[in-house]
């Protein structure tokens, strides 16, 4: 799988960044818990595997038949493998921040919607964003913007 600018993959416990500058950012591992999902009809990622991100490397449609309900939310798999992966660890594979814009939680400190096609995979979470141009911007800075996600999260979390 080659790169794109809608996805970055990066696995393992402790990865390293390359900033513009040329400087590298170590993040770690952390889980934030959500406080709400972003959903629609009930429907967390607008129907997509969240597992077959991690799996497969891009977003892949799930199956309304393989369904899982996890924090209020209904989440559809791909495969039956993929379902009880999920059931398993649901934090292992849910979006961070709830699901909702990853750039929005970290610039404006507010839950925006996102589509599963503008993603990132860094440090083994899976971060999602509004648009093309959202996803462009989270890409000049994905250490930073979750550095200010992960800040602002907490506070997101207690108003909701």
């Amino acid at each position: 799988m080659t790169p794109t600018r809608r996805n970055l993959i990066l696995g393992g416990g402790l990865v390293v960044l390359a900033g513009s500058a040329g400087a590298a950012v170590l993040l770690r591992d952390r889980q934030l818990p959500p406080a709400r999902v972003y959903s629609e009809n009930g429907l967390a990622i607008r129907g997509t595997d969240p597992v077959a991100y991690f799996t497969e490397g891009r977003p892949v449609s799930g199956d309304p038949t393989l369904t899982h309900d996890w924090a209020d939310t209904t989440w559809a798999f791909a495969s039956v493998d993929n379902r009880d992966r999920f059931a398993a660890d649901p934090t292992a594979y849910a979006p961070q921040y709830g699901g909702f814009c990853a750039w929005a939680v970290a610039e404006k400190g507010e839950l925006f919607s996102t589509q599963p096609a503008n993603w990132a995979v860094v440090d083994g979470k899976l971060y999602l964003n509004f648009n093309d141009s959202v996803q462009a911007r989270w890409n000049e800075d994905v250490p930073g913007f979750i550095a200010k996600g992960d800040a602002r999260w907490p506070d997101i979390v207690a108003s909701v």
